[in-house]
């Protein structure tokens, strides 16, 4: 599902089980250290997922251990991002010399808790959502927003090296094509020479989840794949 909504030098793979026989690096070992059993499958089926996708792109296999705000450090030379909900786990990865960030989130497609919607989200985006849900009444529109927020930060952190609270960045979700942007309302970096104000991305509903996508390709317009 997450490969439908990447560009064709994005490597995807996503696990809807956990898997059970790998064998961690002696770093991601000590990272994951005396964590929860349910964290330990997260972390280690996620790390399976990037090791098939890195070997997509003929990177071996080596450590991703979480580095500043739990960010991923991926081998030089690669970009990624990973995700994982109930019943998935997945991980995104292709070449810095062709896409400058990653960005994906997968969410479970049933309605946010109580309070979470007023903390995430401006009354401009409250109003699209109303009018989203007015005209369709799937997917749980919240939900995907708050996929879509997750997918901008996760694209947004390694670029900047900074925090982007929920309010920095405003959502606009397409329901006709599956697409959305985000807006940013404070300053982004310069890349490839232009001052970055917004990421495009992508977005799927299937399976009971909702998948979001961002892919910075390189040289193209912002955001755009």
């Amino acid at each position: 599902m997450l490969e439908e909504i990447l560009p064709p030098e994005v490597a995807a793979v996503e696990a809807l089980s956990d898997v059970l026989d790998v064998v961690l690096f002696p770093e991601e070992e000590a990272a994951i250290g005396r964590a929860a059993d349910k964290r330990r499958r997260e972390f280690t089926t996620a790390r399976a997922c990037a090791r098939t996708a890195l070997a997509r792109l003929g990177v071996p296999a080596a450590p991703i251990v979480p580095g500043l705000r739990g960010s991923p450090q991926w081998p030089p030379g690669v970009v990624g991002s990973m995700t994982h909900c109930a019943g998935y786990r997945a991980s995104a990865v292709a070449l810095a010399a062709d896409v400058c960030t990653l960005g994906v989130d997968a969410e479970p497609d049933h309605a946010l808790p109580k309070g979470v919607l007023d903390a995430i989200a401006t009354a401009g985006e409250r109003d699209g959502l109303r009018a989203l849900a007015s005209a369709a009444p799937e997917p749980s529109w919240d939900r995907l927003l708050f996929s879509a927020k997750e997918s901008v930060y996760k694209a947004w952190f390694p670029l900047t090296r900074r925090w982007l609270g929920f309010e920095e960045a405003v959502i606009t979700i397409d329901p006709a094509d599956g697409t959305f942007t985000a807006r940013l309302l404070v300053p982004g970096p310069v890349l490839d020479g232009r001052r970055l104000t917004g990421f495009n991305g992508r977005w799927l509903a299937r399976r009971g989840l909702v998948l979001t996508a961002i892919a910075l390709p390189r040289r193209s317009p912002l955001g755009q794949f």
